[in-house]
C-alpha cells in the first residue's frame, strides 16, 4: 500500500493521473471549482466529504464519464480532454466500480467478466475465461462463475463488478461509493476485496463514506467541500490533526455518528 514517489534510480515518478484547474457545472450549480490533484502510481487515495461536495463528479471526470467545463485530466501523460485523444482506448486502462454495480443481469457471472476483454481487447474466449476465473477466485467468487447475476446478493454483485474491472488489466481502479448501496452486514466483504487489491499495489481512487477504510487503507485522504479540495494529507494527519475547520466539523460528525451506532 506504500505510496510510490520515486523510480528505482531515485528520480521522481510521474503522476499516473494529473488533474489541473478542473471545473464542472450542472446548469447554475458549480460542482467543481478549480480542482488540482495528482495520483501517483501505486497510491491509494480516498476522497471524503459531505454529500454534494463534488467527490463523485471529480471521480467521473477522471475517465470523462463527465466532461469538464474547463481544465485538464492527464492519464499516463495523455490529456484526456484533448480533441485528438482516443478516450475509449485510454479508458481500457481505467477500471471503474459503480455504486449500482452496472452488471448485465441477462448474463451469468463469467460472461459479465469476459465480454469486454473479448470485445475490446480481442482476447480469445479461453484466455478471457482463464483471466476471469483468476479474478473471481481473488474476490472469493470462483464457485459462482455460472450463477445468474440476478440471484446474487449485493455484496456478491459488487465483488463481481471488481473482478470484471480487473479482467481488463487496468492501470488504475476508480471506486464510486462502492458500498453505499449495500446492507451494512455485507459491506465488509467488499471492503476486504478492496483491501486485498490495495495490498497488491493497485493504484486506486476511492470515493467513500467508510471512514475506517479511508483511515487504515489509504496512502492519502482528500477532503472535499463545496467543489474544492479543502485539505489533503496522510490519514494520520487528516484524522488525527485536521487543519481546516470544515474537515474538523465533518470528521466530528462522523465520529459522533459512529459512537451513536456503537451505543
Amino acid at each position: 500500500m506504500a505510496q510510490i514517489n520515486t523510480t528505482a534510480d531515485g528520480a521522481s515518478a510521474k503522476p499516473m493521473v494529473r488533474i489541473e484547474g478542473l471545473r464542472k457545472s450542472f446548469g447554475d450549480l458549480e460542482v467543481l471549482r478549480d480542482v488540482n490533484l495528482d495520483i501517483m502510481p501505486g497510491e491509494v487515495v480516498t476522497i471524503i466529504g459531505a454529500s454534494g461536495s463534488g467527490k463523485s463528479t471529480l471521480l467521473r471526470c477522471i475517465n470523462l464519464l463527465e466532461t469538464p467545463d474547463a481544465g485538464h485530466v492527464w492519464f499516463q501523460g495523455s490529456d484526456l480532454t484533448a480533441d485528438h485523444v482516443d478516450v475509449n482506448k485510454l479508458r481500457e486502462d481505467i477500471g471503474m466500480v459503480f455504486q449500482g454495480f452496472n452488471l448485465f443481469n441477462n448474463m451469468d457471472v463469467l460472461d459479465n467478466c469476459t465480454l469486454a476483454p473479448v470485445t475490446l481487447k480481442k482476447a480469445t474466449k479461453q484466455e478471457a475465461e482463464q483471466t476471469a476465473m483468476h479474478h473471481l477466485e481473488s474476490v472469493g467468487l470462483a464457485d459462482f462463475a455460472d450463477a445468474a447475476v440476478a440471484k446474487l446478493s449485493g455484496g456478491q454483485k459488487q465483488r463481481v463488478a471488481i473482478a470484471r474491472a480487473l479482467c481488463m488489466n487496468p492501470k488504475i481502479m476508480l471506486f464510486d461509493e462502492p458500498t453505499s448501496a449495500l446492507d451494512p452486514e455485507i459491506v465488509g466483504e467488499v471492503l476486504e476485496a478492496m483491501r486485498k487489491l490495495a495490498a497488491e499495489g493497485m493504484t486506486m481512487v476511492v470515493v467513500t463514506h467508510e471512514m475506517a477504510f479511508a483511515r487504515t487503507v489509504s496512502d492519502r485522504v482528500v477532503f472535499m467541500d463545496k467543489g474544492v479540495i479543502a485539505e489533503q494529507g496522510a490519514p494520520a494527519q487528516i484524522f488525527g490533526n485536521p487543519q481546516h475547520a470544515r474537515t474538523r466539523e465533518f470528521l466530528k460528525r462522523y465520529l459522533d455518528d459512529a459512537d451513536a451506532v456503537r451505543a
